[in-house]
């Protein structure tokens, strides 16, 4: 049974319920930084997806909530909670979270900083948080349409990126290593929205090139090449065969997705249309291909009119 520290589960609470009036919806975690209550459904022979339709605690970052009924009844069933996760990608921030380690062994605020050079954007003035470990987590906010999916080291060694389905450990939590806290200066910031580039990154699927490497940050499966790693960039033009081939081929990159990634997938394929030309005569299409894997119109016309406005600005 784990050891209850009646004071370090009070400052969670507390510190909970802080977030939770900006609008930031939490979860009680232990001392080793997982959701503090188990899943009610490990015992069932067969257990079937929950996200807790079911009525009960239990399931990890679906339980996160900004009532603070909620909350305290939450922490009253884990009393042996000593921190608070925080939900990202919901309403109202749409929270995405940069995690950069220091475990790896390399300098990750480094390779951002390269990354922020060779995709010409800055990072903004935003919440970030240290660790106990010496990392950092930069708080940003993206848009309401948009999935920014979880990953870790994708876009450079030792940058973990926290997006929906993802949490990040709140400041003043503690754990077996210490505690989490703001950098000075920061705690009264709100988050700042993702630089556009930067959510290109994101929302970038990873590819592998000729010789296995590719992915977001480089190689031939940039943020500008098609879903094969392989299209042009924003400025480079496609010829009328070649634009055909290229239409089809994000069209079908927009069906074959999973549930979890069909926004994710529609928004980048569109930008890429637009980039090239096609995202007039090519629209139609694909949000009837979202359709065809589960998103409703409206879902798919409002991923497809941001990728658009963002195509343009870049444009």
């Amino acid at each position: 049974m784990a050891t209850i520290d009646r004071q370090a589960t009070t400052l969670a609470l507390a510190h909970a319920l802080s977030a939770a009036e900006r609008g930031l919806a939490v979860i009680p975690l232990s001392r080793s930084k997982l959701p503090a209550l188990r899943s009610p459904h490990r015992n069932d022979p067969a257990p079937t997806p929950c996200h807790g339709e079911c009525g009960r605690f239990g399931h990890g970052v679906y339980d996160a909530s900004t009532d603070p009924r909620r909350i305290r009844a939450l922490f009253a069933a884990a009393p042996w909670a000593t921190g608070y996760g925080i939900a990202c990608g919901l309403h109202p921030h749409h929270l995405i979270g940069v995690d950069l380690d220091t475990k790896s062994g390399t300098d990750s605020s480094a390779a951002l900083r390269e990354l922020a050079l060779r995709h010409l954007f800055t990072i903004p003035d935003t919440v970030v948080i240290l660790t106990p470990s010496g990392g950092r987590h930069l708080w940003l906010t993206g848009p309401p349409d948009v999935v920014v999916p979880n990953s870790a080291s994708r876009l450079a060694p030792g940058i973990d990126i926290r997006g929906a389905g993802g949490y990040l450990v709140g400041p003043g939590s503690r754990t077996d290593h210490g505690a989490y806290g703001p950098v000075p200066g920061t705690a009264h910031l709100p988050p700042a929205p993702c630089p556009s580039a930067l959510l290109r990154l994101l929302l970038t699927p990873p590819t592998r090139g000729p010789h296995g490497r590719g992915g977001a940050a480089g190689g031939r499966g940039g943020a500008a090449g098609g879903p094969g790693g392989r299209g042009p960039g924003p400025s480079g033009g496609l010829g009328p065969a070649r634009g055909h081939a290229h239409g089809h081929g994000l069209i079908h990159f927009v069906l074959t997705a999973h549930e979890g990634q069909r926004n994710t997938r529609l928004f980048w394929a569109a930008c890429r249309a637009y980039e090239n030309g096609l995202g007039p005569d090519l629209a139609n299409a694909l949000i009837d291909a979202a359709i065809h894997t589960g998103l409703t119109e409206r879902e798919a016309r409002s991923t497809v009119t941001s990728a658009a406005r963002m195509s343009g600005r870049r444009g």
